[in-house]
C-alpha cells in the first residue's frame, strides 16, 4: 500500500456558476491564480420552481415551465463559459437539473475527474447561514477535490 498522496488530476476546472457577481468574481480569481489554457467546465445547477441561479441577460420567464427554466440555465452556463474563456480557460458549459446544488456540483466534479472546483461564497453569517447552509461550505466539506472559494472584495 502506497503512502504517497494521490496525484493531482488532469481533469477540468469546474466552475459552479449561478450567474451572480460572486460567480463572475470566482472565474476572474481563478483566471488570475491558474495558468491559462486549462480546460474548464462551467456548471449551472437548476431546479424547477426554485431557480437557484440568476438568468443571463435578465431574462424573464415562467418558472413553472420546465423547458424555459432548463433553457435559461443553459444560457446562463454558456454565459459563464464565455467569461471563463475570457479569463484564459478552454471552457464548456453544462446545465444540470438536481438538488441540493452542492451535491450536484460534487457529483459532476467527481464524474469529470475535476482538478479543482471554483465557486463564489455568498458569505452568509449567523442564523441565515445556519438555516440555509452554504453551497461553498458544503462543497468544500463533501468533495474530495480541491476547492477555490472566492470571497467578495471589500
Amino acid at each position: 500500500m502506497s503512502t504517497h498522496p494521490r496525484a493531482p488530476t488532469t481533469g477540468p476546472v469546474v466552475f459552479a456558476y449561478d450567474g451572480s457577481d460572486l460567480a463572475r468574481l470566482a472565474i476572474e480569481e481563478a483566471g488570475q491564480q491558474l495558468a491559462a489554457g486549462r480546460d474548464g467546465l462551467v456548471l449551472t445547477v437548476w431546479q424547477p420552481f426554485d431557480l437557484g441561479f440568476i438568468p443571463a441577460d435578465g431574462l424573464q420567464f415562467n418558472t413553472e415551465q420546465i423547458t424555459e427554466v432548463r433553457d435559461a440555465a443553459e444560457r446562463t452556463a454558456a454565459d459563464g463559459a464565455r467569461q471563463a474563456g475570457g479569463a484564459g480557460f478552454r471552457a464548456q458549459s453544462l446545465a444540470v437539473e438536481g438538488s441540493p446544488s452542492w451535491k450536484i456540483i460534487v457529483e459532476v466534479s467527481e464524474a469529470r475527474d475535476a482538478s479543482l472546483i471554483v465557486l463564489g461564497s455568498h458569505g452568509h453569517t449567523g442564523l441565515a447561514d445556519a438555516l440555509l447552509g452554504s453551497v461553498a461550505r458544503a462543497v468544500a466539506a463533501h468533495s474530495r477535490r480541491s476547492v477555490l472559494i472566492a470571497h467578495r472584495r471589500a
